[in-house]
């Protein structure tokens, strides 16, 4: 009989593997690695990502990862763009191929069935070769080839057939959210080998576990594990949520007490804490995932007090002044207060480099 582990246990489990118990000294690509990757669908986040894990975490260490492509800037997960070291990008973007594909079909329909992919990922190859382009360059030069088909249909379909990776500055500190691409096979090494989707279901678990199937599929965008269970699971250990819903865990991987300390912590928008399973009660009760997720698939920025989302948070500017503003999901005692303003304040710090003397938290009524 499988072992029933809390949603606090889970929860502490979650926070221990996402480093956000103690601010770490690891180097912060081995950062991106442990965390399979960082979600970029905007430039900024990241850095705060990083800075609410590792300890004296300043901007420019991932710039120069992210320059250097050590650090690459692609869709990955969910079809979305993530920072991914450069061997993962390798060995993890073969596996998430049919998450790709059935985004392309969701996305665009009976518009995207037509597409000639051969000859358009021919043309984009040599495109590439020659420069970086941006998507509505190459959605142009792909009109050319088939001009009766939808150009962003055509832009996606390369994306999704021909990995493509977005060239510095796209991705770095304020770069804003465009950027031109090259073909990811101009700066890989063909010698890394590509994960079995066993072996990236482990990578997951070390990083967001123990999980259920359900949870590895919202993550990685992929679907029909189930079919998969024996071989993906084999070795693994088996647990029970409070629910009864079967969850996987690597043997030799913590698990903690539900009494372990958790500490204000800011995260940034997007964050994959927040996204990376289907069951998202271990870190954000039912009744307050309405002041998260919004229309257009927005993430707000939360905070994580007593070690699940219970607050928004955003920096507001108004001619030099930078003001965060917190709004709690219910009123907080004075002392999570003190802390949430000094933990702020350092946030603040960061994000407008020392330069700002006119900075201020605010703390808003409860949503």
């Amino acid at each position: 009989m499988a072992t029933v582990i809390t949603r606090h246990e889970l929860n502490r489990t979650l926070l221990a593997r996402q480093l956000l118990l103690t601010r770490c000294t690891r180097e912060p690509i081995a950062t991106i690695e442990q965390l399979g990757g960082l979600q970029a669908q905007i430039p900024n986040p990241p850095y705060i990502g990083l800075w609410t894990r590792l300890e004296a975490f300043q901007k420019d260490e991932l710039t120069k990862l992210i320059t250097s492509q050590h650090v690459v800037r692609a869709a990955m997960y969910r079809s979305t763009l993530h920072l991914v070291a450069v061997t993962d990008h390798q060995r993890i973007r073969p596996v998430l191929q049919p998450a790709l594909e059935r985004a392309l079909s969701s996305f665009f329909g009976k518009r995207a069935q037509e597409i000639p992919v051969e000859q358009l990922v021919a043309v984009a190859r040599t495109l590439l070769a020659d420069a970086p382009r941006t998507t509505g360059a190459l959605r142009q030069r792909l009109l050319e080839v088939a001009p009766d088909a939808d150009g962003d249909a055509l832009a996606y379909a390369v994306r999704t057939y021909l990995p493509l990776i977005q060239v510095p500055p796209a991705g770095t500190w304020g770069s804003g959210s465009g950027g031109a691409y090259i073909a990811a096979e101009q700066v890989l090494d063909p010698t890394v080998a590509a994960y079995s989707t066993r072996e990236l279901f482990h990578r997951y678990l070390a990083a967001f576990g123990p999980a259920s199937i359900k949870d590895f599929q919202a993550w990685s965008g992929l679907t029909k594990l189930q079919e998969q269970t024996d071989p993906l699971t084999e070795d693994l250990l088996t647990l029970r949520d409070e629910r009864g819903t079967l969850l996987y865990d690597l043997p030799d991987a913590p698990r903690l007490p539900a009494d372990t300390p958790a500490p204000i912590r800011y995260i940034p928008e997007y964050d994959n804490l927040i996204l990376a399973h289907a069951d998202r009660t271990r870190i954000l009760a039912e009744e307050h995932k309405r002041l998260i997720f919004l229309s257009a698939a927005r993430v707000l920025a939360t905070v994580l007090i007593d070690g699940f989302a219970m607050a928004t948070w955003k920096v507001v500017w108004q001619d030099r002044r930078a003001t965060l503003t917190i709004r709690p999901f219910a009123p907080l005692p004075q002392a999570v207060q003190h802390a949430l303003i000094a933990e702020g304040e350092q946030l603040l710090s960061f994000i407008t480099d020392h330069s700002s003397s006119d900075a201020w938290v605010e703390i808003m009524q409860p949503a």
